[in-house]
């Protein structure tokens, strides 16, 4: 394991650019000292290099889940709604006797109660509910933000029903508006209630990074072939080279748009930051547990349904896309496995699972890209970001024992448009729930911009003896209704 958790293996940074060193040439020394071209036989060589890691990109997930657009300005801002009825779930009952018909909801300070006079509410507590009429409601305290509302229960003369009582003194409970019911004759209703919108807002980030190889180095022949993901061949070592470094900074934009941070509180770096995917589902979306690190086996398909249950409470997407590291799909594919096996009966005649046709000739699949679960269906995908060991795959093999609650499973993602009210267009716009936004005018686009400078390579812009292979992109991610994302930590 130990080659295995190596990060960067072949990637050794040279004190002087253009030295020869050990490190960035192949040595032709045998194992016993003697030098093979002191010898009158050439040893076999493979000219090609061995691609003993597959594809090293991790991009694509973007690319696969939303979109990319052109902004022109420093930030962007959208508005978000906010639900449509009455509710509240930061509520205690009153003390003592005369009280027992009170609440006290926590409204935020300067924030007033959106319960109304004559309105007809639920609420609920640890023993049972009772539906009341409301006959008061008293200003928001300026200080510690609680309205004080007056009720009369339908059932009852106070919240309390013999001795121990429904609600007790004190008692959390929640509420929400049902309705409203008025006398005849009585006048018109209490006030009206405006709707408001939630704002947020986003900020670019500048990534750059460069190549730089001299002149004689890009005339000199080499007898590796190169071999990288985008097609580069040929027998020119800086051709990989350059190949490779334009290959990590496109993986880096993808990188930066997941994990990027905001500037907040005593941090003492010069730039801004921005809000990348993990941290817009910390702060707005779902953070869940995934299903205790325990595996989901036998039995776990009720672990499973706390998620269906978060999704009814927020936007009800029918469509999700699972984005999962190898141990929690694999977990998955168990959890339905066993579920579908089940269903056979003791007299099962052996797995049926992935193909319901299974024959002793056929090859068995073990695995679901997709399933529906009650309204919802679900479309399974590996992220080979959360897998790589030169990646984020790095952190769980690195220290199996890491500490709970730090180490990301995997993404629920929404799929389909969100409708919101862009600032800068002044219109109502449906977007992709997750895109990216890149600086780009009519003279100048930064999606992913890179030039050329020097005097090697076909350009000719100074006297440097070198080409220098300049990379720069600057862009930011909006996720929208992220509390209809769900972030999956073990």
């Amino acid at each position: 394991m130990g080659d295995i958790l190596s990060n960067s293996p072949g990637l050794a940074p040279a004190p002087i650019k253009g030295q020869a060193l050990n490190s960035n040439y192949l040595s032709f020394t045998d194992a016993t000292g003697g030098g093979t071209f002191a010898k009158q036989y050439l040893p076999e060589l493979y000219e090609a290099e061995v691609e003993r890691y597959g594809n090293r990109t991790i991009g694509g997930f973007l690319r696969m889940v939303g979109a990319e657009m052109p902004m022109t300005s420093d930030q962007v801002v959208w508005s978000e709604q906010n639900r449509l009825h009455v509710s509240y779930s930061d509520v205690t009952t009153g003390t003592g006797a005369g009280n027992l018909a009170k609440l006290n909801i926590d409204c935020g300070v300067g924030n007033p109660c959106a319960i109304k006079k004559n309105q007809t509410i639920v609420v609920q507590g640890a023993n049972g509910e009772m539906t009341a009429l409301v006959d008061l409601v008293n200003a928001t305290d300026g200080v510690t933000g609680i309205a004080v509302v007056e009720c009369k229960p339908y059932t009852n003369a106070d919240f309390s029903t013999g001795a121990a009582g429904v609600f007790g003194e004190s008692e959390a409970v929640t509420v929400f508006v049902y309705g409203s019911e008025y006398a005849k004759g009585s006048p018109e209703a209490n006030g009206t209630l405006t709707p408001a919108f939630t704002q947020y807002d986003n900020k670019p980030i500048i990534l750059r990074d460069e190549f730089e190889v001299n002149g004689s180095d890009a005339a000199q022949i080499g007898w590796v072939e190169v071999a990288t993901e985008d097609g580069a061949s040929g027998y020119l070592w800086y051709l990989k080279a350059e190949s490779e470094t334009r290959l990590r900074f496109e993986d880096y934009m993808e990188m930066s748009m997941v994990e990027a941070e905001k500037k907040s509180g005593t941090s003492t770096v010069a730039v801004d930051g921005s809000e990348g995917l993990f941290a817009a589902i910390k702060d707005r979306g779902q953070v869940m547990d995934a299903f205790s690190g325990a595996g989901l086996g036998s039995g776990a398909l009720a672990d499973f349904d706390k998620i269906l249950k978060q999704l009814d409470k927020e936007g009800s997407i029918e469509e999700n896309m699972l984005f999962l590291n190898r141990e929690l799909a694999l977990d998955i594919d168990d959890m339905l496995a066993s579920v579908n096996g089940s269903t056979q009966g003791a007299a099962g005649t052996g797995a049926s699972y992935g193909l319901f046709n299974n024959e002793s000739e056929m090859a068995l699949n073990l695995g679901f890209s997709g399933f529906r679960r009650g309204s919802y269906d679900f479309y399974k995908s590996d992220w080979k970001y959360l897998n790589d060991a030169s990646t984020r795959g790095v952190l769980g093999m690195a220290n199996p024992a890491i500490t709970a609650g730090s180490t990301v499973e995997g993404v629920l993602v929404p799929a389909g448009t969100s409708t919101v009210y862009d600032q800068i267009l002044g219109q109502n716009i449906r977007r992709p729930f997750l895109h990216v936004r890149y600086r780009a005018s009519e003279t100048e686009d930064r999606r992913m911009k890179s030039w050329i400078t020097g005097s090697v390579g076909g350009a000719y812009t100074s006297s440097l003896d070198a080409m220098k292979v300049n990379f720069l992109s600057e862009r930011c991610l909006c996720v929208q209704g992220a509390n209809n994302f769900v972030l999956f930590q073990s």
